[in-house]
C-alpha cells in the first residue's frame, strides 16, 4: 500500500506527535539522556506553546503509560474537576440549561500541570529546569506560525477585539493575527514558567522536592491566586451571549491534584488494549472491539460498505452506553465488566443489521441505566457552523468549539512507553490571564444538567472527557501507544487504526494512511450538544461504489476532503525494535527516532 511517509524503524528511541516541533524536541531529551517520561513531559510542555489553539497550561489530559519498572500498565488521570460552587440549581438561576463551551463558567480545575509533575517526579530522571528550557525558549523567542492558528484567532478576532482584551493583547498584534509561518511569541508564559523553576529549584533538597515545589506554587501559591482572582473580578463574555464570572477558587485549586489509576482492558486476539476508566470516553474503544469480535472485519476490504457500515453500527452501539452509563466513577456506579462482557456484547451485536439504524439504543444493565431521551430530544438536529469532522477545534464568533487536542507517543530503549492526549485551556475557550499568559480551559461543558444522567453536573466531580490515549499489550508484553486529537471521534478513529494493523496487517503507517470515517449518531460532548441521526463522514477517497451502497443502506452520507479525518500517531516496539508513524492530515504531525 501507498504511504505519506515511511514508518520509521530503530533501536533507539521513537516520538511521535501532532506537531513537528514537539517531536524534535522529544527526541532531543531522549538523544540528552532522559527516558520517554522526561521526553513525554518537555514534549508536552512544548506543544502547549506551540498549538496553543489545540492544548494550554490551563488545561487537563489523561495519560496512560507502561513503565520498565513496573508489571502492568497505569493510568495517570489529570482531568480536573467541577468547582464546589457548580450545581445544577445554580445554572437554573444564571437561566441556563447548558453549560456555555466558552467563558469562566466552563473552567474546571487545570489538571496538565499536576499530572507531568508527577510523571516526572516518580518515573522522569530529569529535573524540572532540564525539561521546560525547550517550551520557555520557544515561548520567549518564538516559533512558527502554523495556517491553524491563524485561522482559529482570525474566527474570534471581534471576540477577542470586544470582550476579551486580554486575549487580543498577545493574539491580535497590531489588531491582525499572525500571519502563517510568521514567528510568534508568548513572553508572558515564558515568565510564568520561569518564575516557577526559580523559585521551586531556589529550595532546599532533592530533584523530587523541587517539583512538589513547583505543585504547591501552582496549586496553592500564587498560580492559584491569580486564578481565583480573574474568576472572581471578571465577567466574561460566552457563548450564551452574556457576561458571567467564574465558579473556579484557589480553595478548588488546592483541594485538587492527579492521580493514578488502573486501566480498563479488553482482550482482542491476542492484543489487550488498555484505555481510561469511564470517567473518560476511552471504553467506548473496548466495547466496540468487543461488539465487532467475531464478526469477520479482518476479511472485509477496508474502503468497503460491509466494513464501513458494521464500524459505523458498532460505534453508535458503543456510544449509546457512553451517554447511559459513563461518568466519574467516585460519584456513580459504572458497570463496567458487563459493558465489556461477552453474553452482553452478543446482545448488542445481534443489534447490527443491513440497514443503519435509526434510534440511539443503549443496552439494559438492571439497575444502572439513565436517561439519555431528553439529551437526544433536545439535541437532535442541532447543527454547528462547520463539520464536527475537522482537525482543529471550529470556532464561532462567541468562542465556542467543538474541541480538539494535541497528542503524544514516546517509546525509550529501556521499554517505557507513554501515550497522552494534552487537551483545554486553547486561546479560544477563555480570556486570557493578564499575569500568566495563559486562559483556563472550558471541560465543564460537557456536563449535563439533568440529574438522571451519569454525567450530570456534580459539585467537585470530573466531566466526563472525550481525552482518550491508548495502549496496547500483545501476547502479553508491551507493544503499542497510540491516539489521536478529534473530540468525540478520537475513539472512532483510534479503532479504525487498531483494526488496519491488528486485522488487516497493514503497518502503523499504511494503517494511519487508509481513508477514515466517523458517525456523529450521538450528542456531541461540547456545545451545542448536537445530535446528528445516522450521519457518516467518509474522507473523500472511498470508492463511488462504497458510497452509494451506504446510501443505499440508509447512512446519510457526507464527503469530506480525502485527507480529513483525524490526527492519528503511533509507536510499537517487539522487544528490539521499535516503530513509530504519524498522520500526514493537517500537514504538522511527525515522528521521529532512531
Amino acid at each position: 500500500m501507498f504511504t505519506t511517509r515511511p514508518e520509521l524503524i530503530g533501536t533507539f528511541g521513537v516520538v511521535t506527535t501532532t506537531h513537528w516541533i514537539g517531536s524534535a524536541v522529544g527526541m532531543s531529551i531522549l538523544e540528552k539522556g532522559g527516558n520517554a517520561f522526561d521526553a513525554a513531559v518537555a514534549t508536552g510542555f512544548v506543544l502547549q506553546v506551540v498549538e496553543p489553539h489545540l492544548n494550554g497550561p490551563g488545561g487537563d489530559m489523561p495519560i496512560i503509560f507502561q513503565a520498565a519498572k513496573n508489571p502492568q500498565p497505569q493510568v495517570l488521570c489529570g482531568q480536573g474537576t467541577i468547582p464546589a460552587a457548580a450545581s445544577i440549581q445554580k445554572f437554573s438561576d444564571l437561566g441556563l440549561d447548558l453549560i456555555p463551551g466558552s467563558g469562566l463558567l466552563c473552567a474546571v480545575v487545570p489538571g496538565a500541570f499536576d499530572a507531568w509533575m508527577l510523571l516526572l517526579r516518580d518515573y522522569g530522571t530529569m529535573t524540572l529546569s532540564e525539561v521546560m528550557e525547550p517550551s520557555i525558549a520557544y515561548a520567549r523567542n518564538g516559533y512558527p506560525v502554523v495556517p491553524r492558528i491563524t485561522a482559529t484567532i482570525d474566527t474570534v478576532r471581534e471576540l477577542f477585539s470586544t470582550e476579551w482584551k486580554t486575549s487580543a493583547e498577545i493574539y491580535l498584534p497590531n489588531g491582525k493575527p499572525p500571519v502563517p509561518g510568521s514567528i510568534f511569541k508568548n513572553p508572558t508564559m515564558a515568565n510564568t514558567y520561569e518564575k516557577i523553576i526559580r523559585e521551586a529549584e531556589g529550595i532546599k533538597g532533592n530533584r523530587e522536592k523541587q517539583i512538589d515545589h513547583a505543585r504547591a506554587i501552582w496549586y496553592r501559591g500564587w498560580i492559584a491566586e491569580e486564578i481565583d482572582r480573574f474568576c472572581r473580578s471578571q465577567e466574561v463574555m460566552d457563548v450564551s451571549g452574556r457576561r458571567h464570572k467564574g465558579l473556579l477558587t484557589g480553595e478548588d485549586m488546592a483541594n485538587w491534584q492527579a492521580t493514578y489509576d488502573q486501566p480498563v482492558t479488553y482482550d482482542y486476539g491476542n492484543y489487550t488494549v488498555c484505555k481510561c476508566g469511564p470517567w473518560s470516553q476511552g471504553p467506548v474503544l473496548l466495547q466496540q472491539l468487543a461488539i465487532l469480535d467475531g464478526l469477520g472485519v479482518g476479511s472485509m476490504d477496508p474502503r468497503g460498505p460491509d466494513f464501513v457500515h458494521t464500524v459505523v453500527e458498532s460505534a453508535k452501539l458503543a456510544f449509546a452506553d457512553r451517554e447511559a452509563y459513563y461518568g466519574d466513577p467516585a460519584f456513580i456506579d459504572v458497570p463496567m465488566t458487563e459493558l465489556l462482557s461477552s453474553e452482553y456484547n452478543k446482545e448488542r451485536r445481534a443489534l447490527i443489521g443491513q440497514q443503519a439504524s435509526e434510534k440511539l439504543i443503549p443496552g439494559k444493565i438492571d439497575g444502572y441505566l439513565g436517561s439519555i431521551d431528553k439529551a437526544i430530544d433536545d439535541r437532535s438536529g442541532i447543527t454547528v457552523a462547520a463539520s464536527l469532522g475537522a482537525g482543529e477545534p471550529t470556532v464561532a464568533k462567541t468562542g465556542v468549539s467543538t474541541g480538539d487536542t494535541v497528542h503524544l507517543d514516546i517509546i525509550d530503549k529501556y521499554g517505557n512507553m507513554v501515550s497522552c492526549t494534552p487537551s483545554g485551556g486553547w486561546l479560544q475557550s477563555s480570556p486570557i490571564i493578564p499575569k500568566l499568559g495563559f486562559c483556563l480551559g472550558n471541560r465543564g461543558q460537557m456536563f449535563w444538567l439533568d440529574k438522571n444522567s451519569p454525567s450530570a453536573l456534580v459539585p467537585g466531580k470530573r466531566p466526563r472527557t472525550t481525552l482518550s490515549p491508548s495502549l496496547a499489550l500483545k501476547d502479553g508484553k508491551p507493544f503499542m501507544v497510540f491516539g489521536t486529537p478529534g473530540g468525540d471521534q478520537q475513539d472512532q478513529w483510534s479503532t479504525l487504526m487498531f483494526l488496519h494493523h491488528a486485522d488487516h496487517g497493514m503497518n502503523l503507517q499504511e494503517s494511519i494512511d487508509c481513508p477514515a470515517f466517523h458517525t456523529d449518531h450521538f450528542p456531541s460532548s461540547f456545545w451545542p450538544r448536537a445530535y446528528q441521526s445516522k450521519k457518516v463522514v467518509l474522507e473523500g477517497r472511498f470508492p463511488d461504489s462504497t458510497i452509494n451502497e451506504l446510501k443505499r443502506r440508509g447512512h446519510d452520507i457526507e464527503i469530506g476532503e480525502p485527507w480529513s479525518e483525524g490526527r492519528l500517531t503511533a509507536a510499537s516496539s517487539d522487544g528490539s525494535t521499535l516503530k513509530a508513524a504519524a498522520n500526514a492530515r493537517g500537514m504538522q504531525g511527525y515522528a521521529a527516532g532512531r
